[in-house]
């Protein structure tokens, strides 16, 4: 696949949280990530995991772990995220079942993407739909 390296994306967002176990359940269950792996310190914190979705990753873990990277993103805000799906409606009706906060539903846009946009529990906005775009890798 164009952009791949052995099956391996090229971009991966990196997202801290406060509760990334939390987060963790929000992602697999509510919006259809599969976990890949989840690591933990003694103290049952998550130092890292790793979430897929399609050909793409996420990787996060928990705020306060005072790793250079948990530094590097002292106030620093949500971000917004963008995930292809297949089918947008049938993705977004399980992130309702299992109480995502729904900021756009469903909603076919002048470019011809349909997508719709949910917050996370720790504000993180996601975008999910049909668009994908065309790299020419």
């Amino acid at each position: 696949m164009a952009g791949m390296d052995g099956g391996r994306p090229s971009i991966c967002p990196t997202l801290l949280y406060t509760d990334a176990k939390a987060a963790v359940t929000q992602l697999t269950e509510a919006f259809g990530f599969t976990e890949l792996s989840v690591y933990e310190g003694e103290d049952g914190r998550v130092l890292h995991a790793e979430l897929v979705q399609g050909n793409g990753a996420v990787m996060l873990g928990s705020r306060g772990s005072g790793s250079a990277f948990d530094n590097a993103m002292k106030g620093a805000g949500p971000v917004g995220v963008y995930v292809v799906v297949d089918d947008v409606d049938a993705h977004h009706q399980t992130a309702v079942e299992h109480g995502a906060e729904i900021l756009m539903p469903p909603t076919d846009q002048d470019y011809g993407s349909r997508d719709y946009m949910a917050r996370d529990a720790e504000g993180n906005v996601w975008t999910f739909g049909t668009y994908a775009p065309e790299t020419g890798i």
